[in-house]
């Protein structure tokens, strides 16, 4: 469907008064309207060309409506079926939507029914073709990275990582959790001359230090009980590309050891081999922690530390970053959208403000859960307030509104505020009332109030 042409309607009725009447009233609400007084005819038209909705008779001589909604589903699966007619049983209607019809209805029909109808189906077919369009658009992202991002300091720090993607220096990638440190170092192998090469991920805290041995650098065949075959190590299949080392506070210092030597030698043994294999990879290494602070108490390595830390990329906070904030909303609301097949494609200003207010202490990756959790919860086109997490409406207290915004009530304030003194308490209400000021009778009071019990 063209967004600058009127949408389109083919009719199907083989009663001439009923096609002339329908086909008038549908021009005059701004269609672009194509009238058959038969199923030959219709099959005819839809041969030829899609059409947006069509509405068509159900009992028509020779090709039926029936025959009409299969063939529509087989040539048009972007358009939209609405049955109409004066044969209203059970049994047609159940038959018809089993076919795929967006809507039955019965004649005598009102006429501000069918423009209803009509209306809905044709935000259907909108709604499924811009979710088509956001799918290629999701899907174009497979194999290169989008970070999205209007802040300032992180637009200078992706012009850096530009910078060093041009470069094969190793990079360490620091930040809170959540924050997108696997995003990064994909951004950087693919802003490189190594993007055609393999990006390789290994979680160096989720294995014992044996297996992620066996994992990174493989073994030869007999290298233990069971190893009845060869097997490729992680630095090998990323031989020409990036190996990701993410959580690297985690490795042993044995593992730091075996590590240092591929990074200095370029070459690395299989476990239980005697051969030593070359390798040319790139390594990009991350962590939520301070690694200075891990080297000076001596649980990293200095050595194994400056040969990562060649240049540090730190990936600031999303609560530094709020301008992010609503642009990454609306990213994931089309996102989580598109994936529950869920049309809601709006959010509520006073539900985004919330947003824009909340530290997200689990950064963005704490903002698409919630996101996905509003549009899980959505009953409507709108995510509203009431999908949020009450700790975004909990954490709120301003003393002055923001410029534009209506000055908040000392209700609205006293209401936050014992939202945020139970979660603080975590529900002790003696605790509540004594961090408020008040006493405990006037806080249940105001729980009730409220409605926070």
């Amino acid at each position: 469907m063209n967004e600058t042409a009127p949408p389109s309607l083919l009719i199907i009725d083989d009663e001439a008064a009923a096609l002339k009447s329908l086909a008038h009233i549908f021009r005059k609400e701004g269609y672009e309207v194509t009238a058959r007084q038969s199923g030959l005819a219709g099959l005819k038209a839809l041969e030829m060309r899609a059409f947006d909705v069509v509405l068509t008779d159900l009992m028509m001589d020779r090709v039926d409506g029936m025959a009409i909604l299969r063939r529509v589903r087989e040539l048009h699966p972007d358009s939209e079926t609405v049955v109409i007619t004066g044969h209203a049983t059970l049994k047609s209607a159940v038959a018809a939507m089993k076919e795929g019809a967006f809507h039955y209805v019965a004649k005598p029909y009102r006429l501000d029914e069918v423009r209803q109808v009509v209306k809905s189906a044709l935000d259907m077919v909108r709604l499924k073709q811009e979710n088509r369009a956001l799918k290629r658009r999701i899907e174009g992202y497979q194999g290169s990275v989008n970070i999205i991002t209007q802040d300032l300091a992180m637009q200078r720090l992706l012009e850096v990582a530009r910078q060093v993607a041009a470069t094969d220096c190793n990079v360490l990638i620091t930040g809170e959790s959540g924050t997108g440190k696997e995003l990064m170092a994909r951004y950087v192998h693919l802003h490189g001359k190594r993007a055609a090469g393999p990006f390789v991920a290994v979680n160096c805290g989720a294995l014992q230090e044996e297996l992620l041995a066996n994992e990174l650098f493989g073994h030869d065949k007999g290298a233990f009980t069971g190893a009845d075959r060869e097997k490729q190590g992680l630095i090998e299949v990323a031989d020409g590309g990036t190996l990701f080392l993410d959580e690297v506070t985690e490795m042993s210092p044995t593992m730091q050891v075996k590590l240092l030597r591929v990074i200095q030698e370029r070459e690395f043994l299989r476990v239980g081999g005697t051969k030593p294999i070359p390798v040319d990879v790139r390594i990009v290494a991350a962590t939520n922690r301070d690694l200075q602070e891990a080297v000076n108490a001596g649980r990293f390595r200095s050595d194994f530390y400056f040969r990562l830390n060649v240049v540090n990329l730190v990936l600031p906070p999303l609560r530094e970053r709020r301008d992010d904030i609503p642009l990454l909303a609306y990213y994931f609301l089309k996102k989580h959208a598109l994936a529950m097949a869920k049309p809601v494609a709006d959010i509520d200003p006073k539900a985004l403000c919330l947003l824009s207010d909340y530290d997200f202490p689990g950064n963005v990756r704490e903002l698409s859960n919630m996101i996905e959790r509003g549009v899980a919860l959505a009953v409507g086109p709108t995510l509203e307030t009431a999908q949020l997490p009450d700790v975004t409406r909990a954490a709120q207290v301003r003393v002055l509104p923001k410029a534009g915004e209506a000055f908040p009530t000392l209700e609205d304030q006293e209401e936050v505020l014992i939202r945020r003194a139970l979660e603080h308490t975590r529900g002790n209400r003696s605790q509540a009332a004594d961090m408020l000021g008040i006493d405990r009778v006037s806080l249940w009071r105001k729980i009730k109030k409220y409605g926070l019990a």
